[in-house]
């Protein structure tokens, strides 16, 4: 009975310790994206152009992207209403650098022209931006400064 007592005590103050340990979020200027769509009804897959995308929110422990399905929803939904095919697999693919991007985005479709070898292959459509462009996603934390952070600006502020 102790022993299992220890054990909570200790998964206890794990999990509170993990709470106070939040990663922080910031908006970065310019973030790189692009989507990609497949199906599993049909051989289509979709990519969009690289888009520069302003006021980004990353994740500064992870350095991911915050609001990812957000972003594969804005793509899910403009094909749902284009193709009437509500029902594709999305994702949102993103780099700090257009280089990075690039990178990602070749890896990406070489996989599905060069290297697929199925005997009928897949139909890779291009979706242009002027056809399709991500918004912005607003991530701010809607959080009220603590009493500690406002006491340190108004020692800072004398």
């Amino acid at each position: 009975m102790k022993r299992l007592l220890s054990v909570v005590v200790i998964l206890l103050t794990t999990l509170c310790g993990a709470t106070d340990a939040n990663a922080k979020s910031k908006m970065m200027p310019k973030m790189y994206l692009f989507g990609f769509s497949a199906s599993f009804k049909n051989s289509v897959v979709y990519f969009t152009d690289i888009q520069e995308v302003d006021s980004a929110w990353m994740d500064t422990k992870t350095k991911f992207l915050l609001g990812r399905d957000m972003y594969s929803s804005q793509l899910k939904d403009y094909l749902g209403q284009s193709i009437q095919d509500p029902h594709r697999t999305c994702v949102v693919m993103f780099a700090t650098s257009r280089e990075k991007a690039e990178k990602k985005y070749m890896k990406l479709k070489k996989t599905y022209t060069v290297k697929a070898k199925s005997k009928d292959g897949y139909d890779v459509k291009h979706l242009g931006i002027n056809e399709f462009r991500f918004k912005p996603v607003d991530m701010s934390p809607d959080v009220e400064e603590s009493p500690k952070e406002i006491k340190k600006k108004e020692k800072k502020e004398k």
